[in-house]
């Protein structure tokens, strides 16, 4: 079960100066893999957060938006991982593009996006994944798949597509990641990898630092 990644080298001196350009042209190219069937759903990123007493939990969540402020995923905010984003807003994120050789790892500090945002975003979902996030109390125990397709059969009847705007559920919202460190890491033969990561300075410059594999 040992692959040998046969793949170009990545350098210093070939990287953008900000980061999130960097992210940009490695996700145009992932988007392009995904394209040719060697990747699903390139914007899939693994959040890692912790609870009150420091225990890590992990899931895939879709990046819905990216920009030089960052990385933005929606959620409920009632879920376990808004929950423990309250709490601690630390955060980790992995885009494992294993097709092509790929990983980019962020750490960096959670914040809500605003209303205005979440609401423009909310209207570009369709009509079902609308009526998702009001159906769905994330992350809370419920008794069987009956009682969430109950939920969504009568807020269908409530909201019938084309009957008008589904009102944004006040408890949804989305998450931007303002990054501290953001990793590039390129798969290499004899398990030498590449990896070059980009830390953020005091005064807003970054610097890149190469770490050994």
């Amino acid at each position: 079960m040992r692959l040998h990644y046969r793949t170009e080298g990545l350098d210093a001196s070939s990287l953008a100066a900000h980061p999130m350009d960097q992210f940009a042209r490695w996700f145009h190219q992932a988007a392009q893999a995904a394209v040719r069937g060697m990747i699903y759903e390139p914007n899939a990123m693994i959040v890692s957060t912790v609870d009150a007493a420091g225990r890590p939990s992990s899931r895939t969540v879709l990046m819905k938006q990216y920009d030089t402020q960052g990385f933005v995923f929606y959620t409920n905010y009632e879920s376990r991982k808004a929950r423990e984003l309250a709490a601690n807003p630390h955060v980790a994120l992995l885009f494992p593009w294993h097709p092509i050789a790929r990983q980019v790892i962020v750490t960096g500090t959670a914040r809500r996006t605003g209303r205005d945002e979440t609401a423009a975003y909310f209207r570009t979902r369709p009509h079902g994944s609308q009526l998702g996030a009001w159906a769905s109390a994330q992350s809370s125990v419920i008794e069987s798949r009956t009682e969430l397709d109950a939920a969504y059969e009568e807020l269908s009847t409530r909201y019938p597509e084309g009957g008008g705007q589904v009102p944004v559920p006040p408890h949804w919202g989305g998450f931007r990641i303002a990054p501290r460190t953001v990793e590039f890491w390129q798969g290499r033969e004899n398990r030498l990898h590449d990896r070059l990561r980009y830390v953020a300075a005091a005064d807003g410059a970054w610097r890149v630092e190469r770490l050994s594999p």
